[in-house]
């Protein structure tokens, strides 16, 4: 007859049967069910004439009432996180069929139609716009002269320095704005388009615009599309 003592640190537990070579390597993290079967199987081992005492009996039932909280916290954590998700990808579809304005500095060429894209100016400035292609290469140049402080279309037209069509794709720009002394002017880019559609990539949804891959926390304003 043995005694065996079951204390608070349950990470690490070895097991003794008829063959005493033998052993068991526990869990890393035991459940609720573990805790209750080793609760269970000092009872039956204990020594009757040193029976576990009252104290310590109702300490280690605290400790499995706790167990069992948590236990039920967590699945309730787990299910609002998935409602929530849920949620969020059922809103993410309300945009499709929206014009979108986003924090952008890209432009995106489709079926050789470049979509909307403005920039925005604190002050008058003398402006020039530089559009780069997917290596980083300047591919046109757009002296736009003086501009009011405000906002104001790129009116880029798809073309090259040369007066090519470029391909299709999304290609960045750059805006260059000084005012009569010389000095730089700040000023913000922002791109419109169709949303027409939505996808996931690593378990993040983006929206589909244009060629563009645009995420939702960049849209700044959004309205319906002219019918």
């Amino acid at each position: 007859m043995y005694t065996n003592s079951l204390g608070t640190d349950y990470q690490q537990l070895s097991v003794t049967g008829s063959d005493s070579s033998s052993s068991v390597k526990a869990k890393k993290d035991l459940g609720k069910e573990d805790f209750l079967n080793l609760l269970i199987t000092q009872l039956k081992h204990q020594d009757p004439l040193n029976p576990m005492e009252s104290q310590e009996f109702s300490a280690q039932l605290a400790q499995f009432s706790s167990l069992e909280q948590l236990s039920g916290m967590n699945e309730t954590l787990l299910e609002i996180q998935k409602n929530l998700e849920a949620n969020e990808n059922e809103n993410i579809l309300d945009y499709i069929g929206k014009v979108v304005k986003t924090s952008d500095n890209t432009l995106s060429v489709t079926g050789g139609t470049v979509d909307s894209s403005v920039y925005s100016l604190n002050d008058s400035a003398n402006v020039n716009i530089s559009i780069y292609d997917a290596l980083g290469a300047e591919i046109r140049s757009i002296s736009a002269g003086l501009k009011e402080a405000g906002e104001h279309s790129v009116g880029w037209d798809g073309r090259d320095n040369d007066g090519n069509k470029v391909d299709d794709g999304v290609y960045s720009l750059r805006i260059n704005a000084a005012d009569q002394t010389g000095a730089s002017v700040s000023s913000d880019v922002y791109h419109t388009g169709e949303v027409t559609g939505v996808t996931n990539q690593n378990n993040v949804p983006y929206l589909m615009v244009g060629k563009k891959l645009v995420s939702p926390d960049q849209i700044i304003e959004v309205t319906k599309l002219n019918s």
